[in-house]
């Protein structure tokens, strides 16, 4: 399995980006699939997820209403928009899947939102 972000960059507060997650060797209607963030000197935080196979989505409190995270109709894709960024909204942002039995990581993309 292995897991690939882009999409990541510098923007204004306010603003908007998208990130995408493409995936080999699985697909994101299995298992559990979501999107987590790492700012510097802080742990590893959910951000962003979907059930496999409901389609169902949740968020973190702290993006409540201005992310959403999507799949393409080939489910080969993961997408979070994220809209009325935020400068605490800077971090490495890391897709993820539970499946097979393991957690797999993707290497992450820098989301640096500035004042």
């Amino acid at each position: 399995v292995q897991l690939v972000e882009s999409g990541g960059g510098l923007v204004q507060a306010g603003g908007s980006l998208r990130l995408s997650c493409a995936a080999s060797g699985t697909t994101f209607r299995l298992g559990l699939v979501g999107w987590y963030r790492q700012a510097p000197g802080k742990q590893r935080e959910f951000v962003a997820g979907v059930t496999g196979v409901t389609g169902a989505t949740t968020y973190a409190n702290a993006v409540k209403g201005r992310f959403t995270v999507s799949r393409a109709t080939d489910a080969m894709t993961m997408f979070l928009q994220m809209d009325s960024l935020k400068p605490e909204d800077t971090a490495v942002y890391l897709c993820h899947t539970l499946v097979f039995g393991r957690d797999h990581w993707g290497q992450g993309t820098q989301v640096t939102v500035s004042s």
